[in-house]
């Protein structure tokens, strides 16, 4: 999605896109600790390397992810959490937040369902910004679940308003007119995507 992003802008200078991540959870029922990449596959699939993961690696690979250090499937629960916390105090967009956790979690094998490797993210997402973080109050914020009914409020927002049953989902609208309301209606689709088809969908929404 990025590339594309930048091959949108760059074709056009004084153009932008912005991106907003917005929660999801595939397996709420994931412990709570989050469960070892190889436990958590031989209790969903009855395998520890389920073929699914090789198709993952090679398609991340285009894009450079490559998905060195999977160690861990976390319950993201908190990790959602830390999102809306970056997001609401006007530390870091969701978009750099999700990449962050995406490199702990796939590249250097962090479990980002514990605390205090979202409180090191959370910090991290703050140093890159120049903005202070107030690491206690995020580690009480994370523990007590505050930020949790949000959290689960705007997944089922999702379900109902755009049928979200999985990830990645993306929604891409454009900002506009509103007497032209028509030729903004937002695309929704469902699975992984290629830079063309991004670019294709923000071109026909630029015209």
């Amino acid at each position: 999605m990025h590339k594309a992003i930048k091959a949108f802008v760059d074709a056009s200078p004084g153009r932008s896109v912005d991106v907003e991540w917005k929660p999801y959870q595939i397996d709420p029922n994931t412990t709570k600790q989050g469960s070892t990449f190889g436990d958590y596959c031989q209790r969903r699939w009855g395998t520890s390397d389920p073929s699914w993961v090789h198709r993952l690696k090679s398609e991340g690979r285009k894009d450079g992810a490559t998905f060195g250090n999977f160690k861990w499937v976390p319950n993201t629960s908190r990790a959602h959490q830390l999102v809306h916390y970056c997001a609401s105090k006007g530390i870091s967009s969701t978009d750099r937040v999700n990449a962050l956790l995406f490199c702990a979690e796939y590249e250097d094998g962090e479990n980002i369902s514990l605390v205090e490797s979202l409180v090191g993210i959370g910090q991290k997402a703050a140093d890159e910004e120049g903005t202070a973080i107030d690491a206690e109050e995020l580690r009480n914020y994370l523990t007590s679940e505050e930020g949790k009914q949000e959290v689960e409020e705007e997944i089922d927002f999702g379900r109902r308003k755009y049928g979200i049953r999985g990830v990645p989902h993306f929604i891409v609208s454009a900002t506009g007119d509103d007497s032209n309301k028509a030729a903004h209606r937002p695309y929704s689709f469902s699975g992984a995507q290629s830079s063309d088809t991004f670019v294709e969908v923000f071109e026909e929404l630029a015209e």
